[in-house]
């Protein structure tokens, strides 16, 4: 299993420079766009996510205003559907938040509406450091020359699966194993221990995404889809041939517990997802759990890269230095990782991942993963997003749900999913 601790496993991770430790937290955009009063100015920050994310932004937030007097953070939160469901609403009647928490699917559909700042004129002001992010996290919201967002943290695709049944079955993931290990595992555990496999990946769109990078493709290009209904055909056809076996968890059962895992329910032994989402099943689950690394076509490439959640800024703003210093605290304040811990992944910057020590065992688990994927050398540049790939994601998850049910046939889910796809590409 990847959990090599290695010889510093921080400074493995400090891949894009020194420690920067208060970096871009200048006070050159205190002020500056302010009333003509000389008082506070007020931005508004908002986010989706759990309350215990929100209260540790809150505290996040009382701190910075504590060290930024001059600025007043207002807040606000919905869970993942309902925040872009108001923040689409708000954008159109032109008043978004000064500051959102955003995604790589995200930045070019809103891009290509002038809905977000560039930052990089803050950078340039001094307003906003770039300086010591890790693995060349910086760029990964730099699109076509414009700076449209800061990473808070990374995540990578990893495999979460119940040790208990891993070590009973005899299997140790290690990195480079194969598709065919993998599912020889499977095999391997259900006609053992009658358990499925696996949950059920074949509509993840990240990871169909690895698999398509291991083969020389990719699921986007920067305009579009970058393959087509000869790979996702037999991908599919396949997928459906593994529930019908038991290889893949009872859909039906799937559907019936959410929002709880199938996975930490005990229906399966394992299932691909971001790594830092791992911290859910200790918490849902009774057994133990770990990462496994993602296995590959030919036991090399994995098509991994470090994605992220990040914050960015309204073009609307006001107040765009006071949102570069705001966005800079909350990226590179020591305290900040401190409070949030690995909430929204491991610590984008070398002074926020060094300031934070998991003491927890799953927390333990996701840097010692994201160490071990630095270690192997994996890590590739992130697939382009075009507009319209959270349709697209969607999309790709729903059609896949309703292949496992059997509403539809592996030829007709191919053809609906590609046809709103085009659909999607087409009207952004």
């Amino acid at each position: 299993m990847s959990r090599n601790n290695g010889i510093d496993r921080r400074q493995m991770l400090k891949l894009a420079g020194f420690s920067a430790a208060g970096l871009g937290l200048t006070a050159a955009g205190c002020g500056s766009g302010g009333s003509g009063s000389g008082g506070p100015v007020t931005i508004r920050h908002s986010w989706w996510g759990a309350d215990d994310r929100a209260k540790k932004i809150q505290q996040c937030v009382t701190l910075f205003e504590k060290k930024h007097p001059k600025i007043k953070v207002k807040t606000d939160f919905q869970q993942y559907p309902d925040f872009w469901k108001k923040f689409n609403t708000q954008a159109a009647g032109g008043n978004p938040p000064d500051v959102i928490q955003n995604a790589v699917t995200f930045l070019r559909k809103y891009e290509a509406k002038n809905v977000l700042l560039d930052l990089s004129p803050q950078v340039e002001k001094g307003n906003l450091s770039l300086d010591g992010f890790r693995a060349g996290l910086e760029k990964f919201a730099d699109i076509d020359g414009k700076l449209l967002g800061v990473p808070v943290g990374s995540n990578s695709m990893a495999l979460v699966i119940d040790q208990a049944v891993y070590e009973k079955a005899g299997i140790t993931p290690e990195t480079g194993w194969t598709w065919d290990e993998w599912y020889a595992g499977m095999e391997k555990i259900r006609d053992g221990q009658k358990v499925a496999g696996d949950v059920g990946p074949h509509g993840v769109m990240y990871l169909y995404d690895l698999i398509l990078r291991q083969n020389g493709k990719a699921f986007f290009t920067e305009d579009g889809m970058g393959f087509g209904e000869a790979e996702l055909l037999p991908y599919w056809t396949e997928a459906l041939a593994r529930v019908k076996s038991g290889i893949y968890a009872d859909p039906k059962k799937v559907e019936q517990i959410k929002p709880a895992s199938a996975l930490a329910r005990g229906m399966a032994s394992g299932e691909f997802t971001w790594d830092n989402f791992s911290i859910r099943y200790s918490a849902e689950g009774k057994s133990r759990y770990g990462l496994a690394p993602i296995p590959s076509t030919d036991g090399k490439r994995t098509g991994q890269y470090l994605g992220s959640l990040m914050l960015s800024g309204s073009a609307r703003t006001k107040h765009p230095a006071e949102v570069a210093t705001f966005i800079g605290f909350m990226t590179h304040e020591p305290e900040v990782a401190r409070i949030m811990g690995y909430d929204r992944g491991v610590p984008a910057t070398t002074a926020q991942f060094e300031a934070y020590r998991p003491t927890d065992a799953p927390s333990k688990a996701i840097e010692a993963y994201e160490t071990a994927i630095a270690e192997a050398g994996v890590l590739e540049p992130i697939t382009p997003h075009p507009a319209g790939a959270d349709v697209i994601e969607a999309a790709f998850l729903r059609i896949a749900g309703d292949l496992s049910l059997g509403k539809a046939s592996p030829k007709d889910s191919v053809k609906q999913f590609f046809s709103e796809a085009q659909t999607a590409l087409g009207s952004n």
